[in-house]
């Protein structure tokens, strides 16, 4: 199983078990440890993952972290556990004391669900208050994913982490800003575009009408973007289903090249419509030839299969179908052999009848 069947997996579990997970130890034992796990770290090697890692914080002693990640002897990474329920916006002041005091350059603080990742971006040595890595582990997007693949112990690499956590940090609050601003344009927001189209000097007026003409353009523009994306998403569709009915037709027209009805076949076909015009009209009576069989079928239905004559190699056989569709097999010297097996094809038939 590879890394992001891993981590979809621990969160995929997550609907079937909360309801039995009621302590922050169960929690730990559900989802964190197996997370941590995924990530590469042996759990049970106390050198590699320590749990209820000691951190003094000035004059108090035996402080306690939920799990610290050690990498050279050093703590590289803090985990700060709570019950899958609980709201993480009222525990990030206790990861940032603990983090203040650690050698440790990352601190992660999670429910189990919900993660999020710190660092010493904005000030060395003292956590930003905000994340710059936040997933939901039941909503995990590819482009989450590839970030949380860096922390993988093959591959961890702190220097690396920190010049691109730094990136994706401002990128993720530029995001936000951003939507913030499509949902509901800020004066300063409104402006800047009225000035550049409105032949003259923006009032309050202006400015209100502008802003509900921002938001209305926002709003078309992307409706639009969504529209052009689906059609050239059912335009590649289209072609991709029509390359696949030529390479279908192409097989198939390749496959029917190498049949070849003998005139064995169409013998033993004109006996067993002898035989069986004795039941059935013999409209109903039609032949399917194959590579390797010649099959009988009753109305021209493959799942009416009567019997097949196998008839191109050095034995020669009339092969019936149980219910089972178990192949009975019955070796025939000549064609005429056919004709003592008449009750055995009308007891299939009737059993197609029926």
């Amino acid at each position: 199983m590879d890394f992001k069947d891993e981590i979809k997996k621990i969160g995929e579990r997550f609907e079937s078990l909360k309801n039995n997970i009621q302590t922050e130890e169960a929690t730990k034992n559900a989802f964190i440890m197996p997370f941590i796990q995924a990530l590469g770290y042996d759990i049970f090697n106390p050198m590699e993952v320590v749990p209820e890692y000691t951190a003094d914080i000035g004059i108090k002693k035996g402080e306690k972290i939920d799990y610290a990640i050690f990498k050279d002897s050093k703590p590289t990474i803090l985990i700060e556990c709570k019950h899958w329920s609980q709201n993480l916006n009222l525990h990030e002041g206790q990861l940032l004391r603990y983090f203040h005091v650690s050698e440790a350059k990352f601190g992660i603080l999670t429910n189990g669900i919900q993660y999020r990742f710190y660092s010493d971006l904005v000030e060395k040595n003292k956590m930003d208050e905000k994340p710059f890595l936040e997933f939901n582990l039941t909503d995990l997007k590819d482009n989450q994913i590839e970030e949380l693949k860096k922390f993988h112990k093959s591959v961890f690499d702190e220097e690396s982490i920190t010049n691109n956590a730094s990136e994706l940090k401002f990128t993720n609050e530029l995001k936000y800003l951003i939507q913030q601003e499509f949902l509901n344009p800020s004066p300063d927001f409104v402006k800047f575009f009225a000035k550049q189209v409105y032949p003259s000097v923006v009032t309050a007026k202006v400015l209100d009408l502008f802003t509900s003409l921002t938001k209305r353009s926002i709003q078309q523009h992307i409706s639009e973007l969504i529209t052009a994306r689906l059609k050239s998403a059912l335009t590649k569709e289209d072609v991709d289903n029509k390359e696949i009915e030529i390479k279908e037709q192409e097989l198939k027209s390749e496959e029917e090249q190498k049949i070849v009805t003998t005139e064995e076949e169409v013998e033993g076909y004109l006996i067993l419509k002898s035989i069986l015009r004795q039941k059935i009209d013999v409209s109903r009576i039609y032949y399917r030839d194959a590579q390797s069989y010649f099959s009988i079928l009753l109305d021209d239905n493959n799942r009416k299969t009567i019997c097949r004559l196998y008839l191109n190699g050095n034995k020669k056989y009339l092969v019936t179908l149980d219910e089972n569709k178990k192949e009975l097999k019955n070796e025939l010297n000549s064609l005429d052999d056919i004709y003592s097996l008449t009750d055995d094809i009308f007891e299939v038939l009737n059993r197609l009848e029926n």
